[in-house]
């Protein structure tokens, strides 16, 4: 009997310390990947860090780079506001051109005609509303740095036939025809002959008649048939012309 209990005791020994043994094992087991993981996640909360670092640079650096870009456009500008500003007190002219269209911002609208001057083509008409005789309003339109007003095309005519209508309720334009009689026949102001260019007469002139006579456009039913003869010296409204500005 004494055996037998001895016996027992020490198998239950036994399988108690294996079976501390087996949770010791266990518990190292848990422990190690617990480790692990803790390592884990010490890499992962550094490789974030480095890349929060990263991006916070990266943006810095676009930030900076920005500002110096900004900084660098707006020198530009400025730079390019005092020339605007001396271009215009230099070349008054300018203005007539280039008007102030915002009181509040000093912002201009550049047109290819003074202010009252019609663009078409390549051209600026200005249409008075005075009357003078033929001489007196090429000298006008010369003082304004054009002519009177020549056609080189039909598109021209319809331009300046239609303004006409819709302008002198009846009143008939000087346009830039004149002749001296003889030989010379009719020109233009330019003295370029007209016979070079389209003519729109409502009756073809007398190349015999010696008196000096000029011509007008009247704004009737056709433009095919708007010009008339009339004498250089009576009075009527006048249509001066000169190139559009440019750039060049």
């Amino acid at each position: 009997m004494g055996v037998n209990n001895g016996s027992a005791i020490l198998e239950e020994e036994q399988q108690e310390t294996s079976t501390d043994q087996s949770l010791f094992s266990h518990y190292r087991q848990l422990a190690h990947y617990f480790s692990l993981l803790c390592f884990l996640l010490t890499i992962i909360t550094l490789f974030q860090t480095f890349c929060l670092v990263q991006i916070t640079l990266m943006f810095q650096s676009q930030s900076i780079l920005q500002e110096t870009k900004l900084r660098d456009l707006t020198n530009r500008l400025e730079k390019l506001n005092q020339s605007y500003r001396l271009l215009f007190s230099q070349y008054p002219a300018l203005n007539e051109y280039c008007p102030v269209s915002n009181s509040t911002t000093s912002e201009r609208v550049c047109r290819p005609c003074q202010a009252g001057w019609t663009h078409q083509g390549e051209k600026c008409f200005l249409f008075s509303q005075d009357r003078a005789d033929w001489i007196s309003s090429q000298y006008h339109c010369l003082a304004l740095g054009g002519a009177v007003a020549t056609v080189r095309t039909e598109e021209e005519q319809v331009f300046l036939w239609k303004k006409a209508q819709s302008l002198s309720h009846g009143d008939s334009y000087w346009l830039g025809l004149r002749s001296s009689g003889g030989d010379r026949g009719w020109q233009w102001s330019d003295g370029s002959p007209v016979e070079k260019g389209p003519k729109f007469w409502e009756r073809e002139p007398d190349q015999t008649d010696s008196r000096e006579l000029c011509g007008r456009l009247a704004p009737g039913d056709d433009y095919r048939r708007s010009w008339f003869t009339y004498r250089c010296s009576n009075l009527l409204r006048r249509i001066c012309e000169r190139r559009q500005a440019t750039l060049q």
